[in-house]
C-alpha cells in the first residue's frame, strides 16, 4: 500500500484489510500494515501426497478464500495488529459451506482476538444452523449480539457486518446493508484489548477433539475481511455493500458449484487413499447406508462430516451410479436443520419405496432437546415435481414418524432403522436392547408409511453365551435367501462387544414379526478384525442379488487423519446367496471386472518357485489377483503384497489347514511406528477338502480378500516405504499353484 493509502486507511479507521486476492500461496497480505500473515493448511507439508497450496476460489471482488473446516486459518500475530478500545467495525463475504453443531457453545470464528473467560476482546463467527454472532470484552463483562431469525446461508454469499461504539454504547449487526440485530451496553464500557493473536478462520479458544483437531472452525469462502478502530455508519455499510455489487449489475453472484465444493482432486495422489473403492471427496465418513435402485441407477448414501476428517456435526453423503462401481459425489442429501426434526444429527437408516414407487429415506433424527434424543424421521424425494433423476433433493416430514417409549427396547439407544415393504404392509426393524438380556431388533409395520405399529423385539441372543453381541445392536439389516430363508445381520456395541458383522440364517415368521434362526450361533462374514462393519443391504431390482454395502475403517491415529485431510472409505459391495451346503456364500460382484486394465500374468499348473519367479516383475497397489492353491499340497499358504524389495515390509495373506484359519500378519506391513496396523487378524473358514482360492483386491491402502465363496478378510496396510509394491506367493516347499491371475485396477475418480 503506497503513502497516500496508508494515510487514507487511517483517516477512515481501517486498521486491517484482507482482500484475500492472491490466488495462490500461502500468505494472506494485510494492505493497511503491509504484513504477510501465514495461512495455516493441512497439504502444505502433506506426508503422502504432493504437497498443495490452500485453497484459492473466485470472490466477489477478485479471488477469496476457501476455508477447509478443520485446518485453514490465517495468523496475525498479537504485537502486529492494533487492539480496539472505544469502537470497532467488522465487515466481510462471506459464504459457509457447513454449519457446526456450537460445541462448548462457542462460535466458529470468522475473525477474533479474544478470550471469552478473560472477557477480553472480539470474535464475529457463526454458530449452530447458521446464526452469527458479535462478542465482546466489555469491562470485564462478556457481551453477546446474536442474530438466530436470519442465518447465514450455506454455498451463498452474504455481507455481514459488526459494530461497536463505546459513546453510543451500542452492538448492531448488519447483513447485505441492512441492520438485523442491535443491543445497548453499558455506559462508556470499551473493550478490554486481548493479547492473544489474531485468527481468521479459527477460534482463539477452540474445544479440542481427540488432539489433533479443534472445533470452532469455519468452512467456507471468506472475502474482502475489513477491521475498524470506529464504528461505521448504516449508510457507510449499505454504501460498501452496494458498492461491491456493482460489478455484479447490482445482485449478489451466485457461486459456482465447483467453488464452493468438497473437491477431492487435492486428494487423489495420496498414496494411501484407496482409487476404487466409493469414498467421500474429503473429510470424514462412517458407514454407507440406504442402497437403492431407481430409474435406471444405484444410489447410496453415508453417514459423512463435511467440516473435517473426525466424528461430529453428521451428514448423509451421497453418491450415484450406474453399475455399482463407478461412483460419483453428489451434494449433500440430508443436513441437520433447526425447525426440522435432526436438529443435531442425521444419522444411518435405510431406503425404500413409497405409495408411488418414489425413493424414501428413514434415518435416525438426533435432537438432544428431548428424551430419548433418538428417534425415526422420513424424507422423501422430489421427484415427482421436479423429476430430477440424481435425488438431490429432499423433503423431510415435519414430525418424527416413531419416537421410543419406554418398554420398548433399551430407553435411549433406538437407531439405524431399516425400512422394507412386503406385500401390503412396510416393516421396519430398529436396533437397540433389552433389559439384561442383550441386544435386539425391534419391529413395527405400517401401513401407509407415517403411522407405525410396534411390534416387540424381532430376535434376542442368549447373552450369556455369547456375551461379544454386547448389550446393544446396530445397524439391524434383513434380506431374503430365495423363498424361505432370511439373512439377518446386525452390528453388536456395548461392553465387552465385538464390533464385526454377525449373521444368523433363519426363517421370517411376517405375521408375528419375529426372526427364527436355524442355528443360535451368530456367524462372521469377515473376520479382519474391526475394518469390515457397519453393514446395509439391498435386493438389487435389477438382477434379484442381495447387495451389502460396508465401511472399510481407516484405523489410524487422529493426527494421521488430520495430516491426510480423509478418513475411512467403503468397502468393496459383496453379492451375498444361500449355497446348496447351506452356507452363506459371499462373493465381490461381478461388475467390478469393469475396472481391470493390463493383464499382468498368467498361469496355470506351477510351482511356487516358478511362479515367484514370475511375480519378481510384478509390482502395484491397485491389483486384482486371483490365486488357485491346490488341496493338499501344503498345509499353509497365502500371498505376500506391500512388499519392499528387501522384505522390510510386507503383508502376509494366509490360510492354514491344520487349524482351518484365514488370517492376515500384519507385523511387517509398516515401519511408521505411528501406524496401526501391525498385528495379525484371523478367523475360522472349514474348506472341507476344497482346494484354496483368493479373490484378492489391493487398493492402495485397502487389502480385501474373498476365500472360497465362504469368507472375507479386510483390512488395511500403511507402508512407510513407497517402493512396497512387490508380491510373492508363500507356503510350504511342495504347495503347488492351479492357476494365477493378476490384473490392474483402474481408477473410479479418473
Amino acid at each position: 500500500m503506497d503513502d497516500n493509502k496508508r494515510l487514507n486507511a487511517g483517516r477512515s479507521g481501517l486498521i486491517a484489510y484482507w482482500p484475500l486476492d492472491e490466488g495462490k500461496g500461502s500468505l494472506a497480505v494485510d494492505v493497511v500494515s503491509g504484513n504477510a500473515d501465514p495461512i495455516s493448511y493441512a497439504l502444505l507439508h502433506a506426508p503422502f501426497t504432493e504437497a498443495r497450496d490452500p485453497q484459492w476460489r473466485k470472490g466477489m471482488r477478485g479471488n477469496a478464500m476457501l476455508f477447509d473446516g478443520y485446518s485453514t486459518w490465517i495468523t496475525r500475530q498479537a504485537d502486529a495488529v492494533e487492539a480496539p478500545y472505544d469502537a470497532i467495525s467488522i465487515s466481510a463475504w462471506v459464504a459457509p459451506r457447513s454449519y457446526e453443531s456450537g460445541v462448548e457453545q462457542r462460535l466458529s470464528a470468522i475473525v477474533n482476538q479474544h478470550d471469552r473467560e478473560a472477557k477480553e476482546g472480539y470474535i464475529l463467527g457463526m454458530y449452530r444452523h447458521g446464526s452469527w454472532s458479535m462478542q465482546l470484552g466489555l469491562a470485564g463483562i462478556w457481551v453477546e449480539l446474536w442474530c438466530h431469525d436470519k442465518p447465514l446461508p450455506k454455498h451463498e454469499w452474504s455481507h455481514i457486518a459488526a459494530t461497536f461504539d463505546r459513546a453510543e454504547a451500542i452492538m448492531r449487526l448488519y447483513l447485505n446493508g441492512e441492520q438485523v440485530a442491535e443491543l445497548q451496553t453499558a455506559a462508556h464500557a470499551a473493550i478490554t484489548p486481548c493479547k492473544c493473536d489474531l485468527l481468521v478462520g479459527k477460534n482463539n479458544q477452540a474445544a479440542v477433539l481427540a488432539e489433533a483437531f479443534r472445533h470452532n472452525m469455519f468452512d467456507g469462502l471468506i472475502d474482502e475481511l475489513k477491521i475498524y478502530d470506529r464504528a461505521l455508519t448504516e449508510h457507510e455499510i449499505k454504501s460498501a455493500y452496494e458498492g461491491d455489487l456493482d460489478a455484479h449489475a447490482g445482485e449478489i453472484p451466485s457461486i459456482a458449484e465447483a467453488d464452493i465444493r468438497l473437491d477431492r482432486t487435492p486428494l487423489l495422489k495420496d498414496r494411501h487413499r484407496p482409487q476404487y473403492h466409493a469414498s467421500p471427496p474429503v473429510h470424514w465418513m462412517n458407514e454407507p447406508h440406504a442402497p437403492i435402485y431407481f430409474n435406471g441407477k444405484y444410489h447410496l448414501f453415508y453417514q459423512h462430516n463435511p467440516q473435517g476428517p473426525y466424528w461430529a456435526q453428521i451428514h448423509w453423503g451421497h453418491w450415484v451410479s450406474e453399475d455399482m462401481v463407478h461412483w460419483r459425489d453428489l451434494p449433500i442429501a440430508l443436513s441437520p436443520e433447526r425447525e426440522a426434526v435432526d436438529p443435531d444429527g442425521v444419522w444411518s437408516g435405510s431406503a425404500a419405496y413409497d405409495e408411488n414407487g418414489i425413493p424414501a429415506l428413514f434415518f435416525t433424527a438426533g435432537d438432544d432437546s428431548a428424551a430419548p434424543n433418538q428417534r425415526v424421521g422420513l424424507a422423501k424425494s422430489t421427484f415427482l415435481q421436479d423429476g430430477e433423476s440424481d435425488l438431490i433433493r429432499w423433503v423431510k416430514h415435519p414430525e418424527p414418524l416413531i419416537v421410543q417409549e419406554r418398554g420398548q427396547g433399551m430407553f435411549g439407544d433406538f437407531r439405524d432403522p431399516f425400512v422394507w415393504r412386503q406385500g401390503e404392509l412396510w416393516y421396519l426393524l430398529i436396533g437397540s436392547g433389552t433389559d439384561g438380556q442383550g441386544g435386539t431388533a425391534l419391529a413395527y409395520t405400517s401401513s401407509n408409511m407415517l403411522e407405525w405399529e410396534y411390534k416387540g423385539p424381532f430376535y434376542i441372543a442368549d447373552s450369556a453365551v455369547y456375551p461379544y453381541l454386547g448389550n446393544m445392536w446396530e445397524l439391524p439389516v434383513l434380506l431374503p435367501l430365495g423363498k424361505e430363508k432370511y439373512v439377518f445381520l446386525i452390528s453388536p456395541l456395548g461392553p465387552g462387544a465385538d464390533v464385526e458383522v454377525f449373521y444368523w440364517i433363519g426363517t421370517f415368521d411376517s405375521e408375528a414379526c419375529r426372526f427364527i434362526p436355524d442355528q443360535d450361533e451368530p456367524q462372521l462374514i469377515d473376520v479382519g478384525d474391526f475394518h469390515f462393519t457397519g453393514p446395509s443391504g439391498m435386493v438389487d431390482p435389477k438382477t434379484g442379488r442381495n447387495i451389502i454395502f460396508t465401511i472399510a475403517q481407516g484405523e489410524r491415529t487422529p493426527q494421521l487423519d488430520y495430516d491426510s485431510g480423509w478418513a475411512h472409505n467403503a468397502g468393496l459391495p459383496i453379492s451375498i446367496s444361500l449355497r446348496e451346503d447351506g452356507r452363506l456364500g459371499i462373493e465381490p460382484i461381478e461388475e467390478l471386472q469393469a475396472l481391470r486394465g493390463a493383464h499382468l500374468i498368467s498361469l496355470t499348473e506351477s510351482t511356487l518357485v516358478e511362479a515367484n519367479q514370475l511375480l519378481q516383475k510384478i509390482q502395484g497397489d491397485m491389483l486384482e489377483i486371483r490365486v488357485e492353491f491346490a488341496e493338499g499340497s501344503a498345509e499353509r499358504a497365502g500371498l505376500k503384497v506391500r512388499q519392499s524389495p528387501g522384505g522390510e515390509e510386507e503383508t502376509l495373506l494366509y490360510y492354514d489347514w491344520r487349524l482351518a484359519e484365514l488370517g492376515v500378519d500384519r507385523t511387517r506391513t509398516t515401519l511408521a511406528l505411528d501406524e496401526r496396523s501391525d498385528h495379525v487378524q484371523s478367523g475360522r473358514l472349514e474348506l472341507k477338502g476344497e482346494s484354496l482360492s483368493l479373490i484378492v483386491y489391493l487398493d492402495r491402502s485397502m487389502l480385501e480378500a474373498y476365500a472360497n465363496g465362504l469368507k472375507s478378510l479386510t483390512t488395511r496396510m500403511y507402508p512407510s516405504r513407497p517402493d512396497s509394491l512387490g508380491l510373492q506367493l508363500w507356503g510350504d516347499d511342495d504347495a503347488r499353484i492351479k492357476s494365477l491371475n493378476i490384473w490392474e485396477m483402474s481408477s473410479i475418480y479418473g
